[in-house]
């Protein structure tokens, strides 16, 4: 299988862990913080095919920036959190990088 699709199933189960980590309101609603541990050990577990293809500090630096923006907007569409205009800025440089860090790899 394409290492990218590992690393974007391993993006996808990371964001999904931290949403599901805020439900669980500091694991008050203990469901949701086992969910939460779930789906982040299987983030790992989808991840370590991708860097076995892919440089290590790619893999992660796309993992932890596409997890950034992604947590960003849930928590601005999902939870109404509000953010600054710096805070915008800040978050598009990482999505920038982590775009660049996509079109420079090869695999």
């Amino acid at each position: 299988m394409n290492p990218w699709i590992f690393l974007a199933l391993a993006i996808a189960l990371e964001v999904s862990g931290t949403f599901l980590l805020k439900l669980s309101n500091g694991f008050e609603k203990w469901q949701w913080g086992a969910l939460s541990i779930f789906c982040y050990s299987a983030c790992f577990w989808v991840l370590a095919p991708a860097m076995k293809a892919l440089p290590v500090g790619v893999v992660y630096a796309i993992w932890a920036g596409v997890g950034i923006v992604a947590a960003a907007l849930i928590g601005i569409f999902a939870f109404d959190e509000k953010l600054g205009l710096v805070q915008y800025l800040c978050i598009a440089l990482v999505l920038i990088g982590a775009i660049g860090l996509k079109i420079t790899t090869t695999a």
